[in-house]
C-alpha cells in the first residue's frame, strides 16, 4: 500500500474510535501486531503479538475507564509509517479525569497495522492508572 492509503486507513480507524467504536483499532491489527512503550517508566516495554496486546494490555487498560474516546488531531504518513497525534478523553472507575495527548507511530504492512510506538504523558498515566507491565 502507498503512504496515502496507509494514512487513510489510520484516519478511518481514528474516526471510528472518536465515534465510540473502540474495536476499530483491533480490527486493523495484523496477528503479529506489537505495541511498544519506549523509555524507562513503569509501562515501558513491548506487548505482542495481537492476542497478547488485546488480552494483557488493552482489556486491562480499558477496564480502568467508565468511558473513553480518542480522536486524531492530525495524521501524516511516509512509506509504511503513519504518525498520529491524538487526544484521549475519559474518566476512570476511580473518578479521575483522563485527558491524554498521544503521538502514535504506526507501521502498516499490506493494509494491516503491525506495530505502534506510543508516546504520551507518562506522569498522567503513573498518577491516574494502575500499572500494566509487559
Amino acid at each position: 500500500m502507498s503512504a496515502i492509503e496507509n494514512k487513510k486507513l489510520l484516519e478511518r480507524v481514528f474516526e471510528q474510535m472518536a465515534a465510540g467504536n473502540a474495536g476499530a483499532l483491533s480490527a486493523a491489527m495484523a496477528d503479529e501486531f506489537r505495541w511498544v512503550f519506549p523509555g524507562s517508566w513503569s509501562w515501558s516495554g513491548t506487548w505482542g503479538p495481537k492476542d497478547v496486546v488485546l488480552e494483557h494490555l488493552l482489556r486491562p487498560l480499558m477496564a480502568q475507564f467508565t468511558e473513553y474516546r480518542v480522536a486524531a488531531d492530525f495524521v501524516i504518513a511516509a512509506d509504511d509509517r503513519v504518525v498520529v497525534q491524538a487526544r484521549g478523553y475519559g474518566d476512570t472507575i476511580r473518578g479521575d479525569r483522563y485527558h491524554q495527548t498521544y503521538c502514535f507511530i504506526f507501521r502498516v504492512t499490506d493494509g494491516q497495522l503491525t506495530e505502534v510506538v506510543e508516546h504520551c504523558d507518562t506522569a498522567l498515566v503513573e498518577r491516574v492508572l494502575e500499572t500494566i507491565a509487559p
